[in-house]
């Protein structure tokens, strides 16, 4: 995170940088789902902006915006962000908000695990015009330029993404925030002391369990299917690991529980509930996703 203690007589932007560097990451996070991958474009940026002269722009945070979509967009072109050769189940990497946050992050529901998720299913010039329309309010002649397409062109992508997440969020509703943190804390009581019965009665007996440990870690290649299923394989994992504490925390704007075992994060779950009952239970296990957290 270099990028954010630059000292000041080094830094051309002053403290410019500090107000715009939240959009600035906030883009990248959203476009490629990774919080290290969004720390470097954000330092990129920085050494662009740092070498440019930036008198001659109208409105900075756009200009910051839109240079780190095209970054992004390289990216999310480039083989390295399919995940054809990812190993199990891909997760976007956990992005820890709230009071525990390192750094300021923009926070809205398109930080969530469900509409990253929903994301990673749309084209990279769907993605970039969504986030850069609904969410950063950008132009579409800023958007049409990052995507060398016509505005027409640019609205259109923008339009279709939005068809896609709003399906999406119809088809897979999640309950409110205070409703999750609830669901969350009687599953932690219930997970800390091995009450499979507890365990059973919240989640859905079709829910599904995703574990991303990307062949670093032990989990699951295949989702898991079925209330009663999954309950027995978390409990058998729990009692393998005997993790030291296990946290109700803020990941993505989202409550999540995190796993601590011997001074680091073994683990960050988050969940979909729908009617009181986790009909989706999400684990990072893979620790190059777990490392800044």
């Amino acid at each position: 995170m270099g990028d954010g203690h630059q000292p000041e007589h080094h830094d051309p932007l002053g403290t410019t940088w500090q107000t715009h560097r939240p959009a600035v990451f906030g883009v990248a996070y959203r476009l490629l789902g990774s919080v290290a991958d969004a720390e470097d474009v954000t330092q990129d940026v920085w050494l662009r902006a740092a070498a440019t002269d930036l008198h001659d722009i109208a409105d900075l945070r756009s200009w910051l915006v839109t240079v780190a979509a095209r970054r992004c967009y390289d990216i999310l072109k480039s083989a390295r962000h399919r995940h054809e050769t990812y190993v199990g189940p891909w997760l976007p990497e956990p992005l820890l908000t709230g009071p525990d946050a390192a750094q300021p992050v923009l926070v809205d529901e398109s930080v969530s695990t469900a509409m990253l998720l929903v994301m990673e299913e749309l084209t990279p010039p769907e993605r970039v015009a969504f986030v850069l329309h609904d969410v950063f309010g950008t132009p579409f002649s800023h958007i049409a330029d990052v995507l060398d397409v016509s505005q027409p062109s640019a609205r259109q992508l923008a339009s279709r993404a939005r068809r896609r997440v709003t399906q999406a969020k119809q088809t897979t509703p999640q309950a409110s925030k205070a409703e999750r943190e609830r669901v969350l804390t009687v599953f932690r009581a219930a997970y800390e002391t091995g009450d499979l019965a507890a365990l059973v009665k919240l989640l859905h007996p079709d829910a599904v369990y995703l574990t991303d440990g990307g062949g670093k870690a032990f989990a699951a290649r295949k989702p898991i299917h079925g209330g009663a299923r999954i309950a027995e394989v978390m409990l058998r994992v729990a009692h393998q690991w005997q993790p030291d504490r296990i946290d109700l925390t803020e990941i993505g704007g989202e409550p999540a529980l995190t796993l601590h075992k011997d001074g680091r994060v073994l683990a960050v779950d988050t969940v979909q509930i729908a009617n009181g009952l986790i009909t989706t239970y999400r684990r990072v296990l893979n620790p190059d996703k777990l490392g800044h957290i």
